[in-house]
């Protein structure tokens, strides 16, 4: 049998991946913090037409890309073809320390926070044990709990890891919509709109343009996860066609939902109560504004429904790209091996649910995730840069798709902007961000040392009257490893 995956997603599975990682519980909780940046409804909005835009700009963008390098592993290939294996290692490191492992990591403690509002029991001052400094709740179990389910469906095969991905995203998508036509039908409110857009107490400043920049942050993470198409293009059918409209459709999308949902918060609620929404959830604080109570609890299983399908598009694509790098010998090697039942990285899969677990118990994942949002929107630019680089190194093969430049110069100019604001602003979010990615520098030349000296042993090896091929005895290593 063949130790490779298998094509089998289609174009709309591909959109529900590309929708179903993108919306998680930002949009229901990063406005507040946005709110209390910007101090202005208009702003707020503008925050998130252009963390839209960017997002939208840096999708369509990408389809270049990925017309082009439909490989396995998305952009870390686009990273390792146009730059080398350095840079691609250093953002395969940073995903698995961090964007990913500890994106899930928050993703899956916020699916148990709310589901702590109708189950009790679940909550983080419920210790299961405690040793000195160590402690467990049942917050921390349940949301390990819930990757391990996610790990095990997705360990199954990916048609298992689809059907919940469809049958989520479906959902949520489904429930967003429901907001956004009772917000409209239900909760218009023309005093809080007349107090919100007042022109007479607002005024702009050169100022509110950093001000917005560095507010759009907040907005760009509860979108930008849309790359994680790439990382599984190795399972899509016709990845060079269906990737690239993935992310054109399902990124616009979900930037319009996002857009409207907005426009719903500061139609129905006064600005200084969704500075105020307890727990930063501004959709209960609108939604008790028009139901009451009940409106509280039914966002509460909009936001689970939400974290639950986002949690699984993640886990399910971040493996591939640990699969990849362990398949050019810069990640652990046993993370190479496709199950040959399943066609899935299952050794890559459950190492993800490992790290993921040591974050949750560790506890501090989300200053990790502050820490990290320097790095990952400097990956972002660089890959954006690789479009240009691409189209002069590979002449040829660049004509196989070109978007217009206008997406990407547009995507660059506006995140390098957004980075020199927190350069300046919020050094805080700099320093560490460097420091983890950097970290990752001598760890690849242990690796990469490793892997030559495999390599030559293989070449070495090549004489040996049992073995003609190096590559064929890599895969047959592989093979019997798993068997």
């Amino acid at each position: 049998m063949s130790n490779e995956m298998k094509r089998t997603l289609s174009l709309s599975d591909s959109i529900s991946i590309v929708a179903g990682s993108m919306i998680g519980c930002g949009i229901f909780l990063v406005s507040a913090d946005i709110s209390r940046q910007v101090n202005s409804a208009i702003l707020l909005l503008v925050v998130w037409i252009v963390a839209g835009f960017v997002s939208f700009c840096g999708a369509i963008a990408y389809g270049e890309l990925a017309a082009n390098i439909p490989d396995e592993g998305g952009q870390y290939m686009y990273l390792k073809k146009i730059y080398n294996d350095k840079v691609a290692f250093l953002f395969g490191w940073t995903l698995f320390l961090v964007i990913q492992a500890g994106t899930i990591a928050a993703i899956s403690v916020a699916f148990a926070k709310f589901t702590g509002l109708l189950i009790p029991a679940i909550n983080s001052h419920h210790m299961l044990f405690q040793l000195g400094v160590i402690h467990f709740s049942t917050q921390q179990f349940f949301a390990v709990l819930t990757i391990f389910i996610l790990t095990y469906i997705n360990s199954r095969g990916i048609e298992y890891g689809m059907i919940t991905q469809n049958l989520f995203t479906v959902t949520k998508l489904l429930s967003i919509v429901a907001i956004i036509v009772c917000g409209l039908v239900f909760g218009l409110n023309w005093d809080v709109i007349h107090s919100n857009f007042a022109l007479s107490t607002f005024s702009f400043h050169f100022s509110d343009i950093a001000k917005v920049s560095t507010a759009t942050v907040g907005a760009l993470f509860a979108s930008i996860s849309w790359n994680n198409i790439t990382f599984i293009a190795g399972e899509i059918k016709e990845p060079e066609k269906n990737v690239k409209k993935a992310l054109a459709y399902g990124v616009g999308m979900v930037v319009a939902l996002y857009v409207l949902v907005n426009i719903i918060y500061v139609i129905s609620t006064p600005i200084g109560a969704i500075q105020t929404a307890s727990e930063d959830i501004v959709a209960a604080v609108s939604m008790n504004a028009i139901f009451g109570e009940i409106g509280k609890k039914i966002i509460a299983v909009i936001i689970m429904i939400s974290a639950f399908g986002c949690a699984n598009g993640m886990v399910m694509a971040g493996a591939r790209v640990y699969y990849k790098m362990a398949k050019d010998r810069l990640f652990f090697r046993s993370l190479a091996v496709i199950n040959r039942k399943t066609k899935v990285p299952v050794n890559s899969l459950w190492f993800q649910f490992a790290w993921i677990t040591a974050l949750i118990a560790w506890g501090n994942y989300t200053q990790l995730l502050d820490f990290v949002i320097f790095a990952s929107l400097i990956f972002y630019i660089i890959t954006m840069v690789g479009i240009f680089v691409y189209r002069k190194k590979f002449p040829e093969s660049s004509k196989a798709l070109r978007i217009n430049s206008f997406f990407a110069i547009s995507f660059i100019a506006i995140s390098t902007y957004i980075v020199g604001c927190l350069a300046f602003y919020k050094p805080m979010y700099t320093l560490p961000g460097f420091l983890i990615t950097l970290a990752g520098v001598p760890v690849y030349f242990l690796w990469n040392k490793a892997r030559e000296k495999a390599t030559l042993e293989r070449l070495n090896g090549t004489n040996s009257p049992l073995v003609s091929n190096p590559i064929e005895a890599e895969a047959n290593s592989l093979t019997n490893s798993h068997n």
